[in-house]
């Protein structure tokens, strides 16, 4: 099988002749152009010989015209739709169409995308965040309203360019989110965002950020593909989500295990996924991003080791 065919069969739920597997992390270039930042990215992957390719996306929403923090119920109503072609998401934008070009037959690509209460925290709110989720609840749903929209335009502009899917992140965890908070702030418009991309996108992923994962809070999210860290302990094995989650998971690999070990400690975190995993309706990969300085021959041997088991 190619790369192509062998994601194809794994999303059929049909057994591949050897699970696909890839990796990520962020690439830190998110001051450069896109068509840069694309050319790492098929770099990357090509070194490592994936079976896809997870395109990070580290540029930014804008902040609201003045400010520079969003602290107040007012400075929440300032946040307003967005012509996304204006915006640093060109750039991400111009680096979907080089890589789509580049793979087009060759492999599929997913686009990555911050929920809502992430865009906001990650610039926009900040360190304000969860003061406003207490004192100013209305005027934050408004405003998650509002970034809701700004993605989903900017998912569907992904997806038209030509990405396989978008890998929503979401903080559907206990180590991120109190749960009373996560139902109110962030689960409803991720699924509204998937709600409204669904055919558009053959590998859709919600990516559940965090430890203690609210299994049941997740499993009904209209995404066709699900990633979070299975190998910690707080979280549910491949087998028992597989229970639970009748599409596909994306996982099976340590995270943790990329860094600070030999070559041979490495490529028995292959070994571990492949024991996890079983033979279909798995994508291998981390639970998420992994650290940027691993070894790279560390890296080459994981996803040599995961490759010969289909031999």
């Amino acid at each position: 099988m190619n790369k192509i065919e062998r994601i194809e069969a794994v999303l059929k739920g049909d057994k591949p002749d050897r699970l696909p597997v890839s990796f990520w992390y962020h690439f830190g270039v998110q001051h450069g152009r896109g068509s840069r930042y694309a050319e790492l990215a098929l770099d990357f992957f090509r070194y490592y010989d994936l079976d896809w390719l997870k395109l990070m996306n580290d540029y930014y929403h804008p902040m609201p015209k003045g400010l520079t923090e969003v602290k107040t119920g007012e400075d929440l109503k300032k946040i307003r739709p967005l012509n996304i072609k204006e915006t640093d998401w060109k750039e991400q934008l111009e680096a979907v169409e080089v890589v789509a070009k580049e793979l087009n037959g060759k492999a599929y690509f997913i686009d990555t995308v911050f929920e809502p209460w992430q865009t906001l925290q990650r610039n926009l709110a900040g360190e304000h965040l969860p003061r406003l989720a207490e004192e100013e609840p209305d005027a934050l749903i408004e405003a998650l309203d509002v970034v809701t929209e700004n993605l989903i335009a900017y998912c569907k502009e992904s997806l038209k360019r030509g990405s396989a899917g978008i890998f929503l992140s979401s903080f559907a965890a206990e180590s991120e989110m109190d749960r009373g908070n996560y139902l109110k702030f962030a689960k409803p418009f991720v699924v509204k965002i998937f709600n409204e991309i669904g055919n558009l996108g053959i590998m859709n992923t919600i990516h559940a950020h965090g430890t203690g994962v609210y299994v049941d809070d997740l499993v009904d999210i209209p995404a066709q593909i699900i990633n979070y860290e299975d190998r910690h302990p707080s979280n549910p094995s491949l087998g028992e989500m597989k229970r639970k989650f009748g599409g596909i998971l994306m996982g099976g690999i340590d995270k943790k295990k990329f860094t600070r070990l030999t070559p041979a400690g490495v490529r028995e975190n292959g070994f571990e996924a492949l024991r996890q995993a079983g033979d279909s309706k798995v994508l291998l990969a981390p639970g998420c991003s992994v650290p940027n300085w691993f070894y790279p021959e560390s890296a080459k041997l994981l996803v040599k080791t995961i490759k010969s088991a289909g031999r």
